[in-house]
């Protein structure tokens, strides 16, 4: 097998709709880690109603040698995915990723430009693997006239979707730097409606330490 590749069996039943038809249907998926962090869904042909496939969305079925008798569908060219009967988005879920959401009692603050935007004594942590924790803020504890919502939609397969504000401290607005999440999936149902930073563009401050900015995709 080739070093870069992982393959792993999937117990979950996976579906996937298209165009009002389901064209997959197994329980016996492969979870296939090639070049990015989480897995890729290889499902049977067997289980694949590739003359649909064929008709609607040619280019969206892909093989690889590695994983004989399977193929791997485009996420975004199907409707929906289901894994049993949960709807996911994004990516296929790693089973070694894990989200924990934890109450806590310490002072975090968040500054922008010298401004300070949102200040609490019990944030919500949340931790990802992967991610630098996110610091999530009770509304009343953010500088709600400082935000200005913007049109920016992101998904995640853990976490659901997020609606973003532009921070404006002083003359300079700031874009897309905080989010929420309003109808989190239940493993993460804890962050509800609290708002978080990006910690790799804003000054967070913990317990009165000033906390060195990140590097990741975000900053």
């Amino acid at each position: 097998m080739n070093k870069g590749i992982r393959i792993e069996p999937c117990g979950k039943r996976i579906r996937v709709v298209l165009a009002g038809e389901v064209v997959v249907d197994t329980t016996r998926p492969q979870l296939v880690w090639i070049d990015r962090p989480y897995p890729t869904y290889f499902l049977p042909i067997t289980d694949v109603r590739i003359d649909v496939l064929d008709a609607d969305a040619p280019a969206a079925v892909h093989r690889h040698p590695e994983v004989p008798d399977h193929v791997s569908l485009t996420w975004a060219a199907m409707d929906h995915w289901f894994e049993e009967d949960e709807e996911v988005y994004v990516h296929a879920r790693s089973p070694y990723t894990r989200v924990d959401v934890l109450p806590s009692s310490r002072a975090a603050r968040v500054d922008v430009g010298g401004v300070t935007v949102a200040e609490s004594q019990h944030p919500t942590l949340l931790f990802e693997t992967g991610l630098p924790t996110r610091y999530y803020f009770p509304k009343a504890d953010v500088r709600l006239d400082l935000l200005v919502a913007t049109d920016r939609v992101t998904a995640c397969p853990y976490k659901g979707s997020a609606r973003y504000w532009s921070v404006r401290a002083g003359d300079t607005l700031h874009p897309d730097l905080a989010w929420a999440y309003d109808y989190p999936l239940p493993e993460s149902i804890r962050i509800a409606g609290l708002i978080s930073f990006y910690n790799e563009r804003v000054d967070l401050t913990v317990d009165g330490e000033l906390q060195e900015r990140p590097r990741t995709p975000f900053s």
